[in-house]
């Protein structure tokens, strides 16, 4: 192989390393994890693969009913969280783990290093204002390092369950909140509906019967909303509240208030 056949070849391979990166980062790839498409509705499991409990603790601790965050509180105990997140980091999920407790490793792998991005960073005003908070790898599950983005695009949303959207949390006010209990397969059904009636119905969303001011969680991940096999956002709304968004609403989108979520 001449010089410039080597060259060729050298700027090939690394288009194809950057492009594999790319798609990693952009949640394009499941990253090698294992995942399992939820089929409704979502029994709860009765075994118990990973120990979330130092999580739920540190969740009861330092989280409000309301979601508000202790960050101040999770820098004091970091190393209890460390030692959660190491947890995590050694127990790969597999293929054989049932869809309710891959669901709630996950979700929990979110958003425990979610908080610990932001106790890295702290103080800060806004999780945008860090570098690269959803695009870099730094959540190591065995040998390899995810990124939050990839985590969500890539694993999360590829397992038919859109009720993700409202159980993990992106440090800002208009996400929704961080739930102060961990998340478990024998509870995942309830934690979920939980979550999601509580985020449709709550403040992050204007309701009435012919008026629907939405999260633009619901524009940013409109086709993850189906309902009889077709997106359809207003309908999958209406399966959670009291008085149904009429047919034809038109729908608007309310501005997201990136602002760190701290107590």
């Amino acid at each position: 192989m001449n010089v410039f056949s080597k060259i060729i070849a050298l700027i090939v391979l690394l288009l194809t390393l950057q492009s594999c990166a790319l798609f990693s980062a952009a949640g394009l790839s499941t990253q090698g994890q294992p995942i399992k498409q939820v089929a409704p509705p979502l029994a709860s499991a009765n075994t118990v693969i990973v120990d979330h409990s130092i999580w739920h603790h540190l969740l009861q601790k330092y989280v409000t009913e309301e979601g508000w965050v202790d960050y101040e509180g999770f820098q004091k105990e970091e190393a209890r969280l460390q030692d959660y997140l190491k947890i995590l980091a050694l127990n790969a999920p597999q293929k054989d783990w049932p869809v309710q407790e891959l669901l709630a490793y996950y979700i929990n792998l979110y958003n425990a290093h979610t908080v610990q991005l932001i106790v890295d960073n702290y103080p800060t005003e806004s999780i945008k204002d860090l570098n690269g908070p959803w695009t870099r790898g730094f959540v190591p599950i065995g040998k390899r390092k995810l990124s939050l983005g990839g985590i969500e695009n890539g694993i999360l949303r590829k397992m038919n369950e859109p009720r993700i959207h409202f159980a993990i949390n992106c440090a800002s006010i208009s996400c929704p909140k961080l739930l102060n209990e961990a998340y478990t397969a024998d509870k995942i059904e309830e934690q979920l509906d939980k979550v999601t009636r509580e985020f449709i119905n709550g403040p992050k969303n204007e309701l009435t019967g012919d008026s629907a001011k939405l999260s633009s969680i619901f524009d940013w991940y409109a086709k993850d909303f189906v309902v009889d096999g077709k997106q359809d956002v207003p309908s999958y709304i209406n399966q959670y509240v009291q008085e149904e968004v009429s047919f034809g609403t038109t729908l608007e989108y309310l501005e997201y208030d990136w602002k760190l979520n701290k107590q």
